[in-house]
């Protein structure tokens, strides 16, 4: 009798620590995903600003090509926010 309530009580124990692994890998790729494409976003913002800051000190336009590069890299950076984002829910 102890060996079947024994058995029992470790079944429900593995499947307690099945849920909870499947939990925390779930959360885990949401971190990943969140880290991405905030990387990218703040990654594209960068490279145009500083492309413009280059042409800018190339040219002497200061501050144009700063702010029109600024705003090319802002755009570049949510398109690509919102084709990764599309993808993650193709996948899902």
């Amino acid at each position: 009798m102890r060996n079947d309530d024994f058995k029992t009580r470790l079944r429900i124990a593995k499947d307690k620590i099945k849920n909870y692994s499947k939990i925390k890998d779930n959360n885990q790729n949401s971190m990943g995903s969140a880290f991405k494409l905030s990387t990218e976003l703040v990654s594209a913002v960068l490279v145009g600003t500083i492309i413009g800051f280059i042409l800018d000190t190339w040219f002497g336009t200061k501050p144009w090509l700063i702010i029109v590069f600024f705003f090319l890299g802002s755009a570049a950076g949510i398109l690509n926010v919102i084709k990764a984002a599309k993808k993650m829910q193709k996948k899902d």
